[in-house]
């Protein structure tokens, strides 16, 4: 076989949504395709099963429902299918009554700006498709709230502050106990409330029925409620009113964002492997790390708006992937990891280690066909700039591929609606096919979980050495204080040098020669 027939045999397009991918760097040559054709469809069957509503999370016993977000005819009831629709017309129809001033400030200011509250995969998703896909004709400009760092949040309150009654807030977690979110909306309602501003009149939610953060929109008066279900997990929320009522907000096409990814789904039901892109980059991923992780996904897209699409992938990948017990209670240690920046970019930064560094890596390049809007200018050797990007990406690939490490290219005509609704849907569907290949739970965070406990304990620490300082009145070392409240002198060092700094009831006197024998008073 000659190489021309051995590239057209590794090429998949799709006429319908003009979507190409090619997997000729993977090495998925006829022989392996072979031997994984009895897991793989195994692992179709049970996404099949998935779509139709089993129940994917045991640890929860909750459907994983994503898909339906995009086909709610595919939900498993009437009343399911309802509730997105539902949800999605009323998306629509507060952003249009927002756009055309029928909700408006309290001092009737029309709206002009949004702060979006929320973290991890209630801030990734839309933040991602927001910078994909803005423009200066948005209707609305977007900023996320999307850390509990005070420097940040003000950095946020600053720009909107001379349009303040004119920004509305959209805060966004699904129990309502995410201190993080939480911190944010307490945060923004100080700042409303310190420029004469009622926060309930300016404000809407996206959360559970009957959470916390739903009992105090209600008991407060705000704006609006939309749902978020127990069905939809965080990293996988961006088509649920989690994204898609910012984005509409911003002005975003969420139509075509949605068809986008359901036609996407559709390529992904095929039991054709070679014609499953999906599939295809699942067993890419299978391939290079032998079905037991511990590779990192290099992804490269030679455009500036998807920047941040790596950055959006390190939370769909990683905590989907990253599990230490699999579905039969073995001990694993599974894990994809996630890096990326952009092209050119890339090129000046980390790709020297890719290239002639360790194995452990393989690079999936992803290439917009359209340069730009309009006619391009020549900038040099016949060429503009936009061929210049393509070179470089195909220079990037060829030296990769020569120095032996494992690449893919997935290919979309431009940065549209559509075409990001299609990347999100390829990686979620990988992602759901993988995790059946190594037979792991993809849709819990236990590790996530055990970590905000930890936070929680932490802070009752810092307020118990706060009050032990107050009673005693006298300047302890984190020893001392460690040794009278039974903690971790680390954890009381920690806590109380940070506190010194910002709470000005607690001083430190610090011992240069040793730090840590520093001594903590509190008034």
């Amino acid at each position: 076989m000659d190489d021309w027939t051995m590239f057209a045999n590794t090429v998949l397009y799709s006429p319908e949504t003009k979507l190409l991918m090619e997997w000729g760097g993977m090495d998925l040559n006829d022989d392996y395709l072979f031997s994984m054709q009895r897991k793989m469809d195994s692992a179709l069957k049970a996404m099949r099963e998935l779509e139709g509503g089993a129940i994917a999370n045991p640890d929860e016993e909750r459907m994983v429902g994503h898909y339906w977000l995009r086909a709610p005819e595919l939900a498993p009831t009437k009343e399911l299918r309802e509730e997105i629709e539902n949800t999605l017309a009323a998306v629509k129809a507060f952003a249009a009554d927002v756009h055309a001033g029928k909700i408006c400030g309290e001092k009737g200011g029309k709206f002009v700006n949004v702060m979006v509250g929320g973290i991890g995969g209630s801030s990734l998703g839309p933040l991602f498709v927001s910078k994909a896909l803005g423009t200066p004709e948005d209707k609305m400009k977007l900023y996320f709230l999307d850390n509990t760092d005070p420097a940040g949040m003000d950095a946020i309150f600053r720009a909107v502050e001379p349009e303040l009654d004119e920004t509305l807030t959209v805060i966004i977690s699904k129990s309502g106990g995410t201190i993080e979110t939480r911190n944010c909306m307490v945060e923004a309602k100080n700042f409303y409330e310190s420029h004469g501003l009622s926060f309930a009149k300016h404000t809407v939610t996206v959360t559970g029925v009957d959470s916390k953060l739903d009992k105090v929109a209600v008991a407060e008066g705000w704006i609006r409620r939309f749902p978020m279900w127990d069905w939809v997990g965080g990293r996988t929320s961006v088509m649920s009113a989690v994204g898609l009522l910012p984005l509409a907000l911003q002005g975003i096409d969420i139509d075509g964002f949605l068809k986008g990814a359901a036609d996407c789904d559709k390529l992904g039901r095929n039991v054709n492997i070679l014609e499953n892109p999906a599939a295809m980059m699942a067993l890419a991923w299978y391939r290079v790390s032998g079905g037991k992780g511990g590779v990192t996904q290099v992804v490269l897209p030679y455009k500036d708006s998807l920047d941040l699409l790596a950055k959006y992938l390190q939370q769909l990948v990683m905590e989907s992937l990253g599990k230490e017990i699999d579905l039969d209670g073995e001990k694993v240690n599974q894990g994809l990891a996630v890096m990326g920046n952009k092209g050119t970019s890339d090129q000046h930064s980390y790709v020297q280690q890719l290239v002639g560094g360790p194995a452990n890596i393989f690079v999936i390049f992803v290439q917009v066909l359209k340069d730009r809007a309009g006619e391009s200018c020549e900038v040099g050797e016949g060429s503009t700039s936009g061929d210049y990007l393509n070179a470089f990406m195909l220079g990037t690939k060829k030296n990769l591929e020569d120095h032996g490490k494992k690449t893919m290219t997935v290919t979309v005509p431009e940065v549209s609606a559509y075409n990001v609704g299609q990347l999100i849907a390829i990686w979620e569907r990988a992602v759901g096919i993988y995790a059946q290949l190594i037979n792991i739970n993809a849709y819990h965070q236990p590790a996530v979980e055990y970590g905000k406990k930890c936070a929680g304990v932490l802070i009752e620490l810092k307020n118990r050495a706060k009050e032990l300082l107050q009673k005693t009145g006298k300047p302890m070392t984190a020893p001392e204080i460690a040794a009278a409240l039974n903690a971790d002198a680390q954890d009381v060092f920690r806590l109380m040098l940070h506190l010194s700094a910002n709470d000005p009831a607690v001083t430190v006197k610090v011992d240069d020669d040793n730090i840590t024998e520093s001594a903590f008073a509190a008034k």
